[in-house]
């Protein structure tokens, strides 16, 4: 029998240009001046084998077949989970992760036609069935998104954490992305929260704030 776990695993979601990263630091200052102990990952290179899974999801050169693609995805998920994840939760941290299973299911399982059940599968198997507390989706218009993430790369401030050759897809693949998570927030809408990624950032994280503070009094009352 495995030990309860202690801590609260939150992740973000969403398309090209959704604001993921600056929400996660936002979220980490504010449960870090409420007290707790935060861990903050992301995904593919959360730990060394996801940095370099990352580099050869990023390298031009190589031709990707889409299963090859989403289980480079779930060795770097598996590996990050045992070395970084588990750890944090099992210390009684709070661990943010920016993307986790759920973009493979909406990249690979929707946007490249894997199909989200197989997908899922693969997910669990790396994960040894670890489902985060709160998903958070910031949803954003697949147009707005891809602007978004050419006005941070012509500013040399970098896109978020999505490997070269998925940014650049066609916009038709991003709204099978999009209309993915979608899908995955309706069929279970007690562990996603979806917010509207084009509202003002400070609006957004206030909204994301007050579910984890839920979260949080929930965590504290739960029995030992």
């Amino acid at each position: 029998m495995t030990s309860r776990r202690q801590g609260l695993f939150i992740t973000l979601e969403g398309g090209e240009g959704s604001g993921k990263s600056s929400q996660t630091q936002a979220l980490k200052t504010l449960l870090e001046d409420a007290g707790q102990s935060v861990t903050v990952t992301r995904e593919p290179a959360g730990c060394p084998l996801g940095q370099r899974v990352a580099e050869l999801l990023s390298d031009p050169s190589l031709e990707l077949d889409p299963r090859s693609e989403l289980f480079l995805f779930v060795a770097a998920r598996a590996q990050h989970v045992a070395e970084v994840i588990r750890p944090a939760l099992e210390r009684g941290e709070v661990v943010i992760c920016d993307r986790f299973g759920d973009s493979s299911v909406a990249y690979q399982g929707y946007g490249r036609g894997l199909g989200p059940d197989d997908v899922r599968l693969a997910n669990r198997m790396a994960t040894q069935g670890l489902v985060p507390d709160l998903t958070v989706l910031l949803d954003v218009p697949v147009e707005t998104g891809l602007a978004r993430q050419e006005l941070a790369l012509s500013s040399s401030k970098g896109g978020e954490d999505v490997p070269d050759r998925i940014g650049q897809e066609a916009a038709e693949f991003h709204e099978r992305v999009r209309q993915g998570y979608l899908a995955m927030a309706a069929e279970e809408p007690e562990r996603f929260l979806v917010v509207d990624g084009t509202l003002p950032a400070e609006e957004v994280t206030r909204t994301i704030w007050q579910r984890l503070q839920s979260l949080l009094d929930q965590s504290r009352q739960a029995p030992l």
